[in-house]
């Protein structure tokens, strides 16, 4: 079984930047499309950005310009590079597969919190 473990959250000003990281062990992870996917504070989980295996990405509005998702294969890694951060950023950041019915366990997520 794959197991995901994400990090690099923290708390930071609005207008910054954070780069979130995704290590994935196990699988054949070159193969896989992975998203990363948020959930604020009393909201439902909603998806980022989505990398296919062949790197093509989609972002979802409200990070489109802001976010950049990249992967390496080498390393069994996703990243979120996070820029111009807003406190509606805020929320706990996990990565998983992108299709519902092939997810993997789901990880310990990284805190991202944007304040002043």
């Amino acid at each position: 079984q794959v197991q995901l473990v994400e990090s690099g959250g923290g708390l930071v000003q609005p207008g910054g930047s954070l780069r979130l990281s995704c290590k994935a062990s196990g699988g054949i992870f070159s193969t896989y499309t992975m998203a990363w996917y948020r959930r604020a504070p009393g909201k439902q989980r909603e998806w980022v950005a989505i990398i296919t295996s062949d790197v093509s990405t989609t972002y979802a509005d409200s990070v489109k310009g802001r976010f950049t998702i990249s992967r390496d294969n080498a390393k069994n890694t996703v990243y979120l590079q996070m820029n111009s951060l807003k406190p509606e950023d805020t929320a706990v950041y996990y990565c998983n597969r992108a299709t519902p019915t092939t997810y993997f366990a789901w990880g310990q997520g990284t805190q991202v919190t944007v304040s002043s």
